[in-house]
């Protein structure tokens, strides 16, 4: 089968996930390219080139590799990306053009977006876009977003031949927020990996970690930033009725914003006297990230938005039970009292009830981890590329959206 061209200019697959602009999206784009081209479609992710010393082509597995593309100068920042998304799309379609082994593109966050329209239109090839987040739910959540991205995805939304959505929520916003055809949206959940992501010893995790055996450990996974909220859990510790209750907190500084959001929940550990109870550890490589899970209590993910919420789903996985705030696709991914907690609004009086809840009763405890194992059980990265395999060979076989570039 003809392959696919996967956009992902602002970071790459191979980058450290928890740090600078690395996340659940650079899994995302790793782990789904890796199965769609073990399900026999080729892959290669265009990246913008980031290091002078990366080679042009990296060969990560059969079918798989990332193609380092130069656009700017290479330690641009996220923010002045736009400047050189024209750049970078006009060598991604040149690249495509003369090696001839893509016959569709899928383009991940709005940037890589508008870079995939304008080779769909340069190459007269289909366009499939996941956004991950979107500018317009953001806004909604206090995050305000340029008027250019928001013209961006609203132009590039219109064009697409198909719309990857992580979740149901998620379409649902495309429909609500962009006019999105409905009948171009896919829902295509993102998968975990069970070989990494499983159940097991919690005291053995801890020990392996460096961790105390004895009393709660809460796990907070991700880039620290304010919208991933972690001020709401370390507030939120200060405030459960376990004293003796750890937070570990695994991730790095993230965004224009990032290190100070950084500088002030250290600052808000201190001012609450939580300077034994709560540890920073930096960006784990990912299958790491299972002992982390499997070491903790629970799980907090109190993000202010999330299109999916991987590390809801990974800590699941692990039989670790989520306490989560109630958007975007965490309201797919945690089923309230059954896998976990979910939590309306950003007090952290609310988040420490539930964090409570969880702590003060075994038995709670225990269900909300078996009904976890059982739901991340439905998720597989083999499922995510049968399906983005099938959407493609429609594309590819179907007609286009019409629309101009730029419109």
């Amino acid at each position: 089968m003809a392959g696919l061209a996967v956009i992902s200019m602002h970071t790459s697959p191979l980058a450290q996930p928890g740090s600078g602009d690395s996340g659940g999206m650079n899994v995302y784009v790793r782990e789904l390219a890796a199965s769609v081209a073990q399900a026999g479609v080729p892959c290669d992710v265009y990246v913008r080139r980031w290091s002078d010393d990366l080679p042009e082509i990296v060969d990560v597995e059969p079918g798989f590799r990332v193609v380092h593309v130069p656009a700017g100068p290479v330690h641009l920042p996220k923010e002045s990306l736009p400047e050189v998304v024209d750049t970078f799309a006009a060598r991604v379609a040149d690249h495509i053009a003369t090696t001839g082994t893509a016959a569709a593109v899928h383009a991940n966050y709005w940037l890589s977006a508008v870079a995939g329209h304008a080779i769909k239109h340069a190459l007269d090839v289909p366009l499939l876009c996941t956004f991950h987040t979107l500018a317009r739910v953001k806004a909604e959540t206090g995050d305000p977003e340029p008027q250019r991205r928001i013209d961006a995805e609203t132009a590039v939304i219109r064009c697409s031949d198909a719309i990857l959505a992580n979740s149901a929520e998620e379409a649902a916003q495309l429909e609500r927020f962009y006019g999105a055809d409905p009948s171009r949206i896919e829902i295509v959940p993102p998968g975990v990996d069970h070989a990494f992501f499983a159940p097991g010893d919690r005291c053995g995790a801890r020990r392996a970690l460096a961790l105390d055996c004895d009393g709660p450990v809460l796990v907070f996974v991700g880039r620290i930033q304010p919208l991933k909220g972690l001020d709401v859990a370390i507030e939120a510790l200060a405030r459960s009725r376990h004293r003796t209750a750890r937070l570990v907190v695994v991730g790095g500084a993230s965004g224009v914003e990032g290190n100070a959001h950084e500088a002030a929940c250290r600052a808000l550990v201190e001012r609450l006297g939580l300077g034994a109870r709560v540890e920073f550890r930096p960006p784990q490589p990912h299958h790491l990230l299972s002992s982390y899970y499997r070491a903790a209590d629970l799980c907090v993910v109190p993000s202010r938005s999330e299109s999916f919420g991987l590390v809801a789903l990974e800590a699941a996985a692990c039989g670790t039970p989520v306490v989560a705030s109630a958007v975007g696709g965490l309201l797919t991914l945690v089923e309230h009292e059954r896998t976990g907690m979910l939590v309306e609004g950003r007090d952290p009086a609310a988040f420490a009830a539930a964090i409570d809840r969880v702590l003060d009763d075994a038995p709670t405890a225990a269900r909300l981890a078996a009904g976890a194992r059982e739901l991340a059980g439905r998720y597989r990265w083999s499922t995510s590329a049968a399906r983005l395999r099938r959407i493609h060979a429609d594309l590819v076989t179907g007609s286009r959206v019409s629309c101009a570039v730029g419109s």
